[in-house]
Parts: C-alpha cells; structure tokens; sequence
C-alpha cells in the first residue's frame, strides 16, 4: 500500500490524547488540508470554529452527550454549514432587488443549499482528519454538535444560515501508539452496482456478526437480540430525539431567512 492508502486503512478513532499542544506547523496543515478539499461550485459553503476556550471545552463535554474526554482535547474545530458568506454579499450586491426588476422573486437558502453545504462542510472535516492522521494525530468526530441548537447556536453566535454538523476532537496519539482499526461492513452488503439492491431478509443478520458477539445478555434495555439492542442504543435513544428536535429548530431558522424577499 502507498503511504495515503495505509494513513486511510489504519486510521481509527482517538478519545485519549497525549498531554501535549499541537504544533502550530501541524495545527496549519490541517486547516490549509480543509480549504483543499472539494467544494460545490467552488463555493466553500462552510466555516470551521476553533476552540481554545477552556471553559467552553468544559461546556461541550456537557452539551455533546456528556462526553469527558472532549475537555481534555488539545484541539476542537467545529464545521459549519454555511451560507452567510454568499447571502451577505447577495444582499451588499442587491440581488433581491436586481431580481424583483426582472419580475422574479428572491428566493433565500433552501433545503438544497442546506445539505450542499452539509456536504461541503463534512468533505472538508474528512480531509483534515487524514491530513492530521498523516501528521501523527489522531482525531475523533462528535456528531452531538447538532444536539442543544439553541445553546450551541448562542454559545458561538451562530447567525441563521450557519448550523453546526460535526465536530473534531484531535490530539497526538498517547506514546505515539495506535489502536486496531475497527471492522466494517462486507462489500456486499454497501456496494451496489447500477442498482441498489436490499439485503435479503435471510442474509440480514450475518451483517453484524461480529457485533452480535458483543450483545449482553443482560442489557438495561431489557433488549432480546443485537437489533433491538441497538435500536435502543441509537435510533430510539434520548440523544437521538434530541438531535431530532434540535435539526428540526434549526432548519425552520434556515429555511425563514430572506425568503422571497422578507
């Protein structure tokens, strides 16, 4: 394998961090590896949020599932779908007006924009995770950013056409040591060609085999099989609902900006 391939085979994620800073030369190369990545129309439908606050590491850990180890992170960068830059200037270029002159309405960000900028903001936060896997430091991403819409949106001033969509915990590898890459789905099972084709309903739980090895027995859920275990675990989790909910809020502020000209 080539060193890119290897970097992308071995990477896994890191919630334990040596007690270190990162270089400045480092901590530039990844941000510099985000602005590289690909973007929609050359657009950069994104912000990234550097936290070096204390404090609010302190409040994160909190807000993101009570998660302790996002605290001690040496670096935390949040990615942000974002339109504020190009609706901004829109509005300094007088866009809504040049469109009312030719008989059209001004039409503000919509759901298409929302999960472009999604897109955009996801593909750059991958890119710095292998450029910093690269470097030696390992990273951990934090979907529960989109959890607590209101706190977080106040908590980093967050205008209506900005959402945070994940977030990224990195540090340098403790003794620079890394851990044994977790397993994924077979190929048959994700990859398709032409057509999607569902799993057969005979083939579904050999999916998870390798899961179902960890169930216990004796789970808080009351759960009878790995499935079950799992649904109440994520998809039927306190958390999730919350993230729901918090999804939900946000695109009502996102989709009521500079709608047809309001």
């Amino acid at each position: 394998m080539n060193p890119t391939i290897e970097t992308i085979m071995n990477r896994t994620s890191l919630r334990k961090y040596e007690e270190k800073p990162i270089d400045p030369q480092h901590r530039d190369l990844i941000l510099q590896s985000a602005w590289r990545a690909p973007t929609a129309g050359n657009m950069m439908l994104y912000s990234v949020i550097e936290v070096t606050d204390q404090a609010i590491k302190d409040t994160l850990s909190e807000t993101c599932d009570h998660q302790p180890f996002i605290k001690k992170a040496p670096m935390v960068h949040i990615f942000l779908a974002d339109v504020t830059r190009w609706y901004d200037y829109y509005e300094a270029c007088g866009v809504a007006e040049w469109q009312a002159e030719q008989g059209k309405d001004y039409e503000g960000p919509d759901e298409a924009d929302f999960l472009l900028a999604v897109n955009d903001a996801i593909i750059a936060a991958q890119n710095t995770v292998i450029a910093a896997e690269s470097l030696g430091i390992g990273s951990c991403y934090i979907g529960d950013i989109m959890e607590q819409y209101e706190t977080h949106r106040e908590m980093f001033n967050l205008p209506e056409r900005a959402f945070p969509v994940c977030m990224l915990c990195y540090g340098y590898y403790p003794g620079g040591k890394r851990h044994t890459p977790m397993w994924r789905l077979d190929d048959k099972y994700a990859f398709h060609q032409n057509q999607y084709h569902r799993v057969p309903p005979d083939e579904l739980s050999g999916m998870f085999e390798r899961s179902r090895f960890n169930f216990p027995a004796d789970n808080r859920y009351g759960a009878g099989n790995f499935g079950q275990f799992h649904y109440a675990m994520k998809m039927g989790s306190p958390f999730k609902q919350e993230m729901t909910r918090s999804i939900r809020a946000a695109m009502k502020h996102w989709r009521g900006t500079q709608r047809h000209g309001t």
